[in-house]
């Protein structure tokens, strides 16, 4: 009875046996002969995921719709150096305002190590965020007048730009003549350090970054002005979330040739890009600065809505 029982409980045993081992047996040969059961389906592996660019700007074609006199805009990769642009990014116009920050870069440089005065610390921001033509004034006698406009072709490089002189403005500092090429330079050389010095360009760079105020007319005065609007207002907020956008622009309607002449300028770790206008009065300055914005606006890279194209790379089953 014994041994019947014995071979009962033996064949059992082999029973059991068999049946665990055909899904082991079967879960191996549908992982494939490495047995990896990650992937794709039947062992296919999937391509990794490619991530989306991070939006920038990028040299693209630009179309605008523009009446008046003279329109031009420039963009350089801060990366390569590269610059790129319209056919006519090395003509020039006149400043405007823009060249307030070379004042304040010019001054804190001079200044090196030593500490900042109260009284040229209220100069610099209110030349940078409110455009003051005071301020300005200050900073400008400060660093030696005309001396400074030739120490910044100087110091940045710049190919294009002359001391105005425009008949019976002869040295006035908002008519020195700049071109789209120049000014992103000029924005490149604040970033960089080299305007500034060490010690002072992430002062300067976050006092551009705070310009205030708008286009209307509540915010815009004899001696200085609102001017927070262009470039700023062409950048997706994928772009304005990466970090400061520090901005600087220049605006006056002229009487000698009845047009507003109107400059954008707004550089980041990534780029300098600068548009300069000039077009009749009647126009108004909220038309400029939406040609800025328009500018601005093509060149955002990828543009908004645009679809990620992923290339299928082949894959091989196992």
């Amino acid at each position: 009875m014994r041994s019947r029982v014995t071979q009962v409980l033996a064949t059992v045993a082999i029973l059991l046996g068999s049946a665990l081992l055909v899904p082991t047996v079967y879960a191996r040969l549908a992982a494939g002969d490495g047995g990896d059961t990650g992937g794709g389906v039947g062992g296919v592996a999937t391509p990794a995921p490619v991530p989306p660019p991070k939006p920038t700007l990028a040299a693209a074609p630009v179309s605008v719709d523009f009446s008046g006199e003279f329109i031009s805009w420039a963009l350089m990769d801060r990366e390569t150096g590269t610059i790129s642009g319209a056919e006519n990014l090395s003509s020039t116009s006149s400043t405007e305002s823009m060249i307030k920050v070379w004042f304040a870069a010019d001054y804190l440089k001079r200044l090196g190590d030593k500490q900042l005065p109260p009284a040229m610390k209220t100069n610099i921001t209110t030349a940078i965020r409110d455009s003051s033509d005071d301020a300005a004034n200050a900073l400008y006698s400060a660093i030696g007048r005309s001396a400074a406009i030739e120490r910044m072709i100087s110091t940045c490089g710049l190919t294009d730009t002359e001391p105005g002189t425009v008949p019976g403005y002869e040295g006035w500092w908002s008519f020195t003549q700049m071109s789209p090429r120049d000014a992103v330079r000029l924005g490149d050389c604040i970033a960089d350090g080299t305007a500034a010095g060490p010690k002072w360009t992430e002062y300067l760079l976050d006092e551009m970054s705070k310009v205030r105020g708008t286009t209307a007319a509540k915010d815009q005065n004899s001696r200085s002005g609102g001017g927070r609007w262009g470039i700023i207002d062409g950048l997706p907020e994928s772009i304005t979330t990466q970090g400061p956008v520090s901005i600087k622009n220049g605006w006056t309607p002229l009487n000698y040739d009845g047009n507003w002449h109107v400059n954008c300028l707004a550089v980041t770790d990534d780029w300098s890009l600068a548009v300069m206008l000039r077009y009749p009065q009647q126009s108004g300055l909220d038309y400029g600065a939406q040609v800025c914005a328009s500018v601005t606006t093509q060149l955002v890279t990828p543009q908004p809505g645009a679809v990620l194209k992923v290339p299928q790379q082949p894959v091989e089953a196992h």
